[in-house]
């Protein structure tokens, strides 16, 4: 095991990794960068987090700072940072050089050894990307010159692009067994590939991941959808065997043959699906939603002997339950797995834009939600897009979206008055009947010309005054107002339709 070692200059660290790494090192203590931080800065990536070691002890730790909590029995300790924007300073964890005993149950080791020498700590670390140890120093205005220990040749992996074990493979997965799903996870992350000796292993011990709490397994998983190229993520996972722990549901949908616009077989066609919506930086819900929004397709296949197609009737309906169940057992927050579950239920819906009315449009806004709407459009962009069509928007998706629009559109009406019918009879006396309905369209048509008039003060001293025409003359103020409203929605509907390039 050699020491490598390589000098850099003009790093970037943040202020308050620098502050922490100083506070150790005034006190006499080592301390280095370790772990993903690390190989990003080398990779020129932004770090999502930021991890120290040293050869404090979590007491010593905890003494030298104010704010730090405590929540482990593996010696890491959380340096918080509450007053900071950026998400990945928040929290600064440093965990004391360890030695690692026996892993009983694939998922942590029995007992720790608090050690004085770096070199322990990197042995049991997973991958060699991640042993790389970064002595910062001679920081001025955040740019630091700094050395890079490596016993792992980690250095040399991160050049060939390669994810490979520190030490024996089998070792290290059998210490963790989460680090076979995470392998792939950090190989889609940076567009790595896994080692051959690595792969080997990670198929002969992929039957640890049944010892993995499901919360961390959602936890990779999630990290692979929310990654740039999510499809590669999961190829990857069904040729090495690690779907089955994520969510079987999914390698049912392969060989699944699918007839018209349909070019792939519902697996491959939600995986691009899912790949479109990552490629439009889309949410973790309308990604999952991408992913599963035919995976009840598999239970629905039926054969059309006369059209000599499959049918797949309902499959939103009984996909929305399956998704549901796979979310649940995932550990997934109700809000997603409502969300998901939502979108997946709605997303057949339409048929043919020339037939559609806008009150069943409204219907999909009030199934859906308000706030869901939009990505149930997305979801159908996708779904398209996962068909291999070379268009994103074609001419009935972008009606689709002006029927929304529409239906969204608050209508001009009396109801944007600040005041109603029962309001208008308390003010002036006037008893129930059409004269009311004339008052309230004449002060619309007043309101469209001036929205500054909207007031309740000037509505309350106008609708006295109106009262006190005849009834034909009022009758012929309401008309005008009526006439006003329809060319006013008349107006909007002719925007957004110019908006979407539809008629």
């Amino acid at each position: 095991m050699a020491l490598n070692k390589y000098e850099i200059k003009k790093l970037a660290i943040p202020e308050e990794v620098i502050s922490v790494v100083k506070t150790l090192k005034n006190k006499g203590f080592e301390a280095y960068l370790i772990g993903g931080c690390v190989r990003d800065l080398l990779l020129d990536k932004k770090p999502k987090d930021w991890d120290i070691t040293t050869n404090a002890t979590p007491e010593e730790i905890i003494s030298l700072f104010e704010d730090t909590f405590y929540e482990n029995n593996y010696g890491t300790v959380g340096i918080v940072n509450e007053n900071v924007k950026d998400e990945t300073l928040k929290v600064i964890e440093i965990t004391p050089y360890r030695l690692e005993a026996e892993y009983s149950d694939n998922r942590r080791p029995d007992h720790v050894t608090f050690s004085q020498k770096l070199e322990d700590d990197l042995q049991r670390r997973d991958f060699t990307i991640n042993a790389i140890a970064l002595n910062i120093e001679n920081c001025v205005k955040g740019k630091c010159s700094g050395q890079y220990l490596d016993y792992y040749d980690g250095h040399e992996d991160l050049k060939k692009k390669i994810i490979r074990t520190v030490g024996d493979a089998h070792d290290r997965f059998n210490e963790d067994g989460l680090r076979i799903l995470r392998a792939v996870r950090i190989a889609t992350e940076i567009g790595f590939k896994i080692d051959k000796n690595t792969e080997k292993a990670i198929i002969s011990n992929v039957s640890l991941l049944k010892n993995i709490a499901k919360e961390r397994i959602r936890d990779e998983f999630s990290k692979i959808v929310m990654s740039d190229n999510p499809m590669a993520g999961l190829i990857l996972c069904h040729k090495m065997g690690i779907m089955p722990f994520i969510s079987p549901e999914i390698a049912v949908m392969i060989s699944i043959e699918q007839s018209r616009a349909h070019i792939y077989d519902v697996y491959e066609h939600s995986l691009r699906a899912m790949q479109h919506s990552a490629d439009k930086k889309y949410s973790l819900e309308l990604r999952l939603a991408s992913l599963f929004h035919d995976i009840g397709k598999p239970a629905t296949r039926r054969r059309d002997k006369e059209q000599n197609i499959w049918t797949f009737y309902g499959h939103e309906v009984v996909g929305a339950k399956i998704v549901a169940k796979i979310l649940t057992e995932l550990r997934f927050a109700k809000k997603i797995i409502d969300k998901v579950t939502k979108l997946i239920r709605w997303h057949m819906f339409f048929a043919d834009t020339e037939q559609i009315s806008l009150s069943a449009v409204r219907r999909i806004i009030s199934s859906v939600g308000r706030d869901n709407i939009w990505d149930l459009m997305n979801l159908r962009g996708a779904d398209r897009m996962g068909m291999g069509r070379p268009k994103e928007s074609p001419y009935r998706l972008r009606k689709y979206h002006s029927m929304v629009e529409e239906a969204m559109t608050d209508p001009v009406s009396v109801g944007m008055l600040k005041i109603d019918g029962a309001q208008v009879m308390k003010f002036t006396g006037e008893a129930p009947g059409p004269k009311i309905g004339y008052i309230l369209h004449a002060l619309l048509d007043e309101m469209l010309e001036n929205p500054a008039l909207n007031t309740e003060e000037y509505l309350k001293k106008r609708s006295r005054e109106l009262v006190k025409l005849d009834a034909s003359t009022l009758k012929k103020l309401g008309e005008s107002g009526k006439e006003t409203k329809e060319k006013e929605e008349e107006k909007k509907i002719e925007d957004i339709r110019k908006k979407y390039w539809v008629k």
